[in-house]
């Protein structure tokens, strides 16, 4: 592709070498550039991508894009100083491939928790609609029906349009994607056209990475303020700081609610273990889903998908045909009619909404086990915190590993105790191999027991000490149960 081409509407502060050159590939990895490549040095949380200009240089990259020239330069090398290079990355990534967000509509949805379940039944939706639609998501990408694993929440801007563009290829014409904080301040969406953007809600979460809840804030926000006029902003109204993220948008602000007046309101009239009947948009409608944040995502997903045009009737009945995003409130039953619920629930309140939803339907003729842990190398101040909100809400706590990756597991726990009150240290065990943990909250089950398992939900690995291993929560208890 021509470099004039890519760098279309991109500012450029000094230039060096040949501007009118054809670069063969978009690298900002060192390790994947070859000879006629364009290189782009990012700063990086963890290493400087300047500090490789050099040895891309030597494998033959045409073109390299960074914030400040490097002391020794190649005269058959052209280099581009910009201002910045994770904002220029995302810019290049979109004109390489064609600006594909141009040509699908695209639905961004952030917040901490209810992300993936929010991203993933409005693609099953759309799906049962007769659309071809793609997903990105933390669960797994899919380009129409074509699964694609994920690695990360959102892509980095080169795998993110290039799935973008497969999709406008396959004839997509809705996509739908989880957007993470880490995402909005890496800039790694900042080139992209959305249509419209969905804010779930906000709480303790990544503060090893933001610092500060208010930098978390700021930052989920910043995605809103970036939305265009032609652009929707469907915000929580029940989440205190769901309207602060409309204050700057330029998009048309909407409210979705199950508490309060709202552009899109939806009431809880029953509440089962098979699922709740909900009144949405006063039409009563039954629903495979269970707990209070669900009748929050669902309304979320009715309200998107009006604001994307399609009749009412047709999205209740697809709603009601919804089953379960995997590795969330998934139940499993054993032949003794104990019931195992998987969940991906890692932080405070997402713990603290699914303890309270099985709080809401239990008898209290059954005892509640929970099982959890906490991951590596992430947000160390929300692990007391999970620890006193499960002993808390549960009759029996077992605290275990998550994904201790570099960390010592049996540190993690300790730090998670610290959190819980002298009063239910009693309930409380600490079990480090997460396979026994399980096990031990199935032997101390009784019939009509309900034991949680929170944390890992979809995942099928653990890390520890930098290896994947294969691990899956539903698969271990399936043996367990013997089914």
């Amino acid at each position: 592709m021509n470099l004039n081409e890519l760098f279309d509407t991109i500012k450029i502060q000094s230039l060096k070498g040949d501007r009118n050159v054809e670069v063969n590939g978009l690298h900002f990895d060192s390790r994947k550039v070859q000879e006629g490549d364009l290189f782009v040095a990012c700063r990086g949380t963890i290493s400087d991508g300047h500090k490789y200009i050099e040895s891309v240089v030597d494998k033959g990259a045409k073109v390299v894009v960074c914030e400040e020239l490097p002391q020794v330069s190649n005269a058959e090398t052209t280099y581009i100083v910009v201002e910045d290079s994770l904002a220029t990355l995302s810019q290049l990534a979109h004109n390489y491939y064609g600006k594909p967000s141009e040509n699908i509509q695209l639905v961004g949805v952030t917040g901490t928790n209810g992300k993936t379940t929010i991203a993933s039944l409005l693609y099953k939706l759309f799906k049962k609609l007769g659309y071809k639609t793609g997903l990105l998501s933390t669960v797994c990408n899919y380009v129409d029906n074509d699964k694609i694993k994920a690695t990360h929440t959102t892509p980095d801007p080169l795998q993110l349009n290039c799935l973008l563009s497969q999709m406008v290829e396959e004839g997509c014409e809705y996509c739908f994607m989880e957007v993470s904080s880490h995402a909005i301040d890496q800039k790694r969406v900042g080139a992209l056209n959305f249509k419209g953007g969905i804010f779930t809600n906000i709480s303790h979460d990544h503060l090893d990475y933001h610092k500060t809840f208010d930098n978390y804030l700021k930052v989920k926000k910043a995605f809103f303020d970036n939305l265009g006029k032609k652009s929707f902003a469907l915000t929580n109204a029940d989440d205190k700081n769901g309207k602060f993220m409309l204050q700057n948008t330029k998009a048309h602000k909407l409210l979705y609610s199950t508490r309060s007046f709202a552009d899109f309101r939806c009431r809880i009239l029953e509440k089962h273990f098979s699922g709740m009947l909900l009144e949405m948009d006063e039409v009563e409608t039954w629903t495979n889903f269970i707990g209070d944040f669900n009748a929050h995502n669902l309304i979320a997903v009715y309200g998107a998908a009006r604001l994307l045009n399609q009749s009412k009737d047709e999205v209740l009945t697809g709603i009601s045909e919804l089953k379960s995003v995997d590795g969330r409130f998934e139940s499993i039953i054993s032949k003794e009619g104990i019931m195992a619920i998987v969940d991906y629930a890692h932080t405070p309140d997402a713990l603290k909404n699914v303890l309270e939803s099985i709080e809401a339907l239990r008898t209290r003729n059954e005892q509640v086990i929970t099982v959890v842990g906490a991951g590596g190398d992430r947000d160390k101040t929300k692990r007391p915190l999970m620890a006193k909100i499960s002993a808390e809400l549960s009759d029996k706590l077992i605290l275990t590993s998550d994904n201790p990756r570099s960390e010592d597991p049996n540190q993690i726990i300790i730090d998670m105790k610290e959190g819980v009150d002298a009063s239910n240290q009693r309930k409380v065990l600490a079990i480090t191999d997460r396979k026994e943990a399980i096990r031990t909250a199935c032997m101390l089950a009784q019939k009509n027991d309900i034991i949680l398992v929170a944390g890992k939900g979809h995942e099928d690995y653990q890390e520890i000490k930098g290896v994947k291993h294969h691990f899956d929560d539903k698969e271990v208890i399936q043996e367990i149960f013997k089914l």
